[in-house]
């Protein structure tokens, strides 16, 4: 799901599908994609270290830091994934419209 989102904000950028990301404007609409997908993608490493440190019995990691986190894991990727859900959408909708 996160290669199609890429995808995504690839093809926003006017770029092929394959390739390195250059980098985007700092003010376009694929550059805040991006950084929003890093966010998000942090945000679940992080929630992940943080619980692999709690079961490997890490004293300084509370059970309820860690479920919190992954919440915030978890919504911030079922917001995102809304986000593409609604893009794909939008395309779908221009893709069909008579010229």
């Amino acid at each position: 799901m996160l290669a199609q989102m890429r995808a995504v904000t690839r093809a926003a950028q006017g770029l092929p599908a394959q390739g390195a990301e250059p980098a985007a404007a700092s003010g376009s609409f694929a550059a805040e994609l991006a950084r929003t997908m890093d966010r998000v993608s942090n945000t679940q490493n992080a929630a992940n270290a943080q619980a692999r440190a709690f079961e490997l019995g890490a004293p300084d990691v509370s059970l309820n830091n860690v479920m919190i986190d992954l919440q915030k894991a978890g919504l911030a990727f079922q917001a995102t994934v809304q986000v593409r859900n609604k893009l794909i959408d939008a395309y779908k909708e221009i893709a069909n419209m008579a010229v």
